[in-house]
């Protein structure tokens, strides 16, 4: 069934389709937009669609960054520490062999079961975790690794001793210097991500995203509770602001989104492991043609014209 605003933008068309009969680019160029945005909303995904990828970002079963690592990098070295306070197991980052290269690797890691979950802090990543990321771009850049970022957080830990220890400042340093690197930089969102928890590791060349995972500011439930005073609205919030991999292509959000098996990736951990193997080797393969300095100004520029409306 349509709805109201489908509605009215039929009506507007049909009204705009008369009165250009008359001429005029500036009609012309009106009908072409809401052309544009009916075609939108009617391929547009669901309400329903939208809750079932939270549901499957949010599967105890998804695949982690660590599955990944198993299944697609060979001599893996993990490393530990931010050289100045701790080791934060939010954040997993080492080294290892993709596709016959060594690649530095940053990803989330939320755990299992309730005793892995608790060590790993839900995937939740202390200061000390983005200061151990950038301990990984730092030694990547130096020499000439490309870099691979799995995204998985549903946001940065918001404790108060987290806030103690610079929390803020990490991440916007996070973000600082991944904007400046030299090598090719690749990030995936493979499973619920958001807050400025996520940004922090996936300011890259190409951000890819699974296509059942979701990429938003704040959960559902946060922003349903915000916006409606109400958790039990989180469907309606999910739907609002646009959260899953169609929209965030739409949005300009990623670049590419990656296939996953039919039931989501936790259906078959080894073949949604070879589709992002074939993602990332196909990103590493287009960005290793361009010089340092012009993935820069493409990498800055992508993000600086997020959000940006004329």
């Amino acid at each position: 069934m349509a709805t109201d605003h489908e509605l009215h933008l039929r009506e507007r068309l049909t009204r705009l389709r008369s009165l250009n009969l008359l001429g005029g680019t500036r009609l012309s160029g009106e009908l072409e937009k809401l052309q544009r945005q009916l075609e939108r909303i009617q391929s547009a995904p669901t309400d329903e669609e939208i809750w079932r990828s939270v549901e499957l970002a949010r599967h105890q079963d998804r695949p982690y960054t660590l599955d990944y690592v198993e299944r697609l990098v060979e001599d893996w070295v993990e490393l530990h520490g931010d050289r100045g306070r701790a080791d934060d197991a939010a954040l997993v980052v080492g080294l290892g062999r993709f596709d016959g290269r060594t690649v530095a690797l940053i990803g989330n890691q939320k755990g299992r079961d309730i005793k892995e979950r608790t060590h790993r802090n839900f995937g939740m990543a202390y200061p000390e975790g983005y200061r151990k990321a950038m301990r990984l771009m730092e030694l990547a850049d130096r020499h000439g690794f490309p870099l691979i970022s799995l995204v998985d957080i549903p946001g940065a830990y918001p404790g108060v001793a987290a806030e103690q220890h610079g929390q803020g400042g990490a991440i916007a340093r996070s973000q600082a210097l991944m904007a400046r690197l030299d090598v090719p930089t690749i990030a995936c969102v493979i499973g619920e991500v958001g807050s400025g928890g996520a940004i922090a590791t996936a300011l890259a060349d190409r951000v890819l995203m699974q296509e059942n995972a979701i990429y938003a500011v704040i959960s559902p439930e946060g922003c349903a509770a915000i916006l409606w005073r109400d958790i039990a609205e989180a469907k309606k919030a999910a739907a609002a602001f646009r959260l899953d991999a169609r929209d965030c292509l739409e949005l300009g959000v990623i670049d590419t989104i990656v296939p996953e098996p039919a039931a989501g990736a936790q259906e078959s951990p080894d073949e949604a492991a070879r589709l992002l193997r074939d993602a990332l080797v196909g990103a590493l393969e287009e960005l290793g043609s361009l010089p340092p300095a012009e993935r820069r100004r493409q990498r800055r520029r992508k993000f600086r014209e997020m959000g940006v409306y004329g």
